[in-house]
C-alpha cells in the first residue's frame, strides 16, 4: 500500500471542495489532497444537462480567486438587463482550469480523481482497487454534503412502464424533435429551465404537460444583481424583505407581503405556494412559464403508463407518446445540519442561504483565523437548505445571526468585503453613501433590522 502525508484531505471536488480549497491555498502554505469518484474536478456539472446556467450571476459563483465570466450585461434573451448567467459547459471548464491552472501549479495539492475516501485516510482508485493511506496532519473535510442531486444519476423514485420514453433533461436537445408531445415531472429550476428550452426552441405552449407536485415560489432575480447599478433591487429588496417579515402575522401573510414588495413570485395567481427552495428567475421567464397551461397538481408521480399518469393525489390520461423529462431530482436535499468545526473533521454546509461556493471559502478563512473549536463554530452556524416558507424562516434565522457575528470581527469583515463571491456587498460600495436616496435605504434597514428579525423568531414557532 502507498502512502504519503497531507495537511488537509478533502473528500468531493466539486464547487464546494474546490472554493475551499482554493481559499486554503491562499491563506496557508497547507499542503491539500483532493478525492473524488469523477474523472475531473467540477462535481455535478461535469453531468449537467446541456441548457443548464447559473439562475444567479456569475460573478459570484465559484471560487474567490479567479473570475467566472466577464461581468457583462445580457443584451437579449430571457435574462435581458441583468447580470450573465455562466452555462453548465462554462461552469465545468471554469472549474477544469481551477484545478489544472491554479489548485495544480501551486505545487501543494494534488488531486485523486476516480477514488474514494473509505475512512481514516484509505482511498481506494476505482479503476485498480488499489488502496492508498493517506496521513493526514489537520483536518478530513467532507464537501459532499453540498453536493447536488442530478438529474442523470439520482435514482428515481417511480416507475416507468415498457414502452414508455421516459429521459432526463441531458437527452432533451437529441430527442426533442422525435416527438409532438412533452410531460415535464417536477417543479423545481430543472423543470423550469426544461419548459423554458421547449418554448424558447418553438414549441406550441399547448404541446405540453406539466406535472407540478407542489407549487414552488420563486424568487425574483432583480433582487440578486450586486453591482451598485441595482442598488435599490438588492439593498432596496433587503430593506423591503425585512419591512415583510417585521410586519407578517402569520407564515401566509410574509409570503403574500414577500410578493406584493416583488421579492417573490409564483406561477399562478390563484395557487398558492407550499414550497420555497430558492428558483431564481426573471420576469421574462415566468412571463413564458406561464404560457404553459395544462398543469396537473396531483403530488408526485408514482407510475407512468402508455395511457395513464398515476400521482400520489390521484389518476389521470396520457398523451400516448409523450416524451417524459425527469426533473425530480432534487438540488441540495439536506435540510438537516451538523457542526462544521469537529474535532479532526470539517463538515462543509452553508453558512449564507444559498450561496455555497461563498460559504466554503469563508469557512476556509474561519479555519486559518481562529484556534479555538468552539471560536470557528460561533463564526459558522450551519444555514440548513429550506423546503418551506416556514423553514426559509428557521434558515434566515441562522443566516442573520452569521452575518450579524461576522461584522463584529474585523478580518472577517474585511475578506468578507474583498471576496469575489460576496454577492451582496458590492452594490454599497459602488454607490455614493452620500446619496440622499442611498442613505434612506440604508437607514430604514438599520431601523427595522431588529424589530424583523426578533418576528422572525416568532413566526418560526408557529
Amino acid at each position: 500500500m502507498d502512502r504519503f502525508e497531507t495537511d488537509y484531505l478533502i473528500t468531493g471536488a466539486g464547487a464546494s471542495g474546490l472554493a475551499f480549497a482554493d481559499t486554503l491555498l491562499d491563506e496557508t502554505d497547507a499542503h491539500i489532497t483532493l478525492v473524488d469518484r469523477r474523472d475531473k474536478a467540477g462535481g455535478h456539472w461535469n453531468d449537467a444537462y446541456p441548457f443548464v446556467r447559473l439562475h444567479q450571476p456569475s460573478s459570484f459563483y465559484g471560487v474567490s480567486s479567479l473570475n467566472l465570466g466577464r461581468g457583462s450585461i445580457d443584451k437579449s434573451g430571457l435574462n435581458k438587463g441583468y447580470e450573465e448567467l455562466a452555462s453548465g459547459q462554462e461552469v465545468a471548464n471554469y472549474f477544469h482550469t481551477v484545478m489544472r491552472d491554479r489548485l495544480l501549479q501551486s505545487g501543494r495539492v494534488r488531486f485523486l480523481p476516480m477514488s474514494e475516501h473509505l475512512g481514516n485516510g484509505e482511498v481506494r482508485q476505482l479503476l485498480s482497487n488499489k488502496t492508498t493511506q493517506i496521513d493526514v496532519r489537520h483536518r478530513f473535510v467532507d464537501a459532499r454534503l453540498l453536493e447536488n442531486g442530478i438529474p442523470l444519476t439520482h435514482q428515481k423514485k417511480f416507475h416507468v412502464a415498457t414502452g414508455v420514453a421516459c429521459i432526463p433533461p441531458n437527452f432533451l436537445t437529441q430527442q426533442a424533435h422525435l416527438h409532438d408531445h412533452f410531460t415535464i415531472l417536477g417543479a423545481g429550476k430543472t423543470a423550469m429551465d426544461s419548459v423554458l428550452w421547449l418554448l424558447e426552441s418553438g414549441a406550441d405552449p399547448n404541446q405540453i404537460r406539466w406535472v407540478v407536485p407542489r407549487d414552488p415560489w420563486m424568487i425574483n432575480r432583480a433582487f440578486t444583481q450586486p453591482s451598485g447599478a441595482f442598488y435599490h433591487e438588492s439593498f432596496g429588496g433587503t430593506m423591503r424583505q425585512m419591512e415583510a417579515v417585521k410586519d407578517a402575522v402569520s407564515v401566509d401573510d410574509l409570503a403574500d407581503r414577500m410578493e406584493a414588495a416583488n421579492l417573490w413570485m409564483r406561477l399562478d395567481p390563484s395557487v398558492r405556494p407550499t414550497i420555497m427552495h430558492g428558483p431564481t428567475v426573471s420576469m421574462a421567464e415566468l412571463e413564458r412559464l406561464r404560457e404553459v397551461k395544462d398543469i396537473f397538481r396531483m403530488g408526485h408521480v408514482e407510475t407512468i403508463e402508455p395511457d395513464t399518469l398515476r400521482l400520489a393525489g390521484g389518476v389521470c390520461s396520457s398523451k400516448p407518446g409523450s416524451l417524459y423529462i425527469d426533473c425530480t431530482a432534487r438540488a441540495l436535499g439536506h435540510t438537516n445540519t451538523w457542526p462544521i468545526f469537529d474535532g479532526d473533521k470539517i463538515v462543509l454546509q452553508m453558512i449564507r442561504l444559498y450561496q455555497p461556493t461563498f460559504s466554503t471559502a469563508l469557512i476556509a478563512k474561519i479555519e486559518t483565523s481562529f484556534d479555538s473549536e468552539k471560536a470557528k463554530n460561533a463564526l459558522a452556524i450551519p444555514v440548513p437548505m429550506t423546503d418551506t416558507v416556514q423553514t426559509w424562516l428557521v434558515s434566515q434565522i441562522a443566516n442573520t445571526t452569521n452575518q450579524v457575528v461576522w461584522s463584529q470581527h474585523p478580518e472577517i469583515k474585511a475578506w468578507i468585503a474583498s471576496c469575489r463571491l460576496d454577492g451582496f456587498g458590492r452594490a454599497a460600495r459602488e454607490v455614493d453613501r452620500n446619496d440622499p436616496e442611498v442613505q434612506a435605504v440604508f437607514n430604514r434597514i438599520k431601523e427595522v433590522s431588529m424589530p424583523a428579525f426578533v418576528n422572525m423568531k416568532k413566526l418560526a414557532t408557529l
